[in-house]
């Protein structure tokens, strides 16, 4: 018997393959799993997008969609590197749509919010 480890779709597996005599007949393989397929990207609403500074979870969302908010408002925070951070709103507006929540993992540049 030998061993081996196959990557799938970055997958690992560990598979062990039994030598068989040459006059045996062979079962076809079993067809890999399929890749899980990719989440939607969640809608985004019109108006100026606040993004990410830099890769983080959102420890909590302040703002709903439809709220009115000022220039310097705390919208989110957004944990990094073991730090909160406050995710202010650049200008005053309305809440057009919250593209994340609570525990979500974002990288930068990644929409939060937008602003109408």
């Amino acid at each position: 018997m030998k061993s081996f480890r196959v990557t799938v779709n970055g997958q690992s597996y560990d598979v062990a393959v039994e030598e068989m005599d040459t006059g045996a007949a062979v079962a076809p393989a079993a067809p890999a799993p399929a890749a899980p397929a990719a989440p939607a990207a969640p809608a985004v609403g019109a108006g100026d997008p606040v993004k990410a500074p830099m890769p983080g979870t959102v420890l909590d969302v302040k703002v709903n969609a439809g709220d009115q908010v000022t220039e310097g408002q705390v919208l989110l925070i957004l944990e990094a590197m073991k730090m909160e951070n406050e995710i202010v709103a650049p200008k005053a507006g309305t809440i057009t749509s919250v593209v994340v929540k609570k525990s979500d993992t974002v990288n930068s540049d990644d929409v939060l919010v937008t602003i109408g």
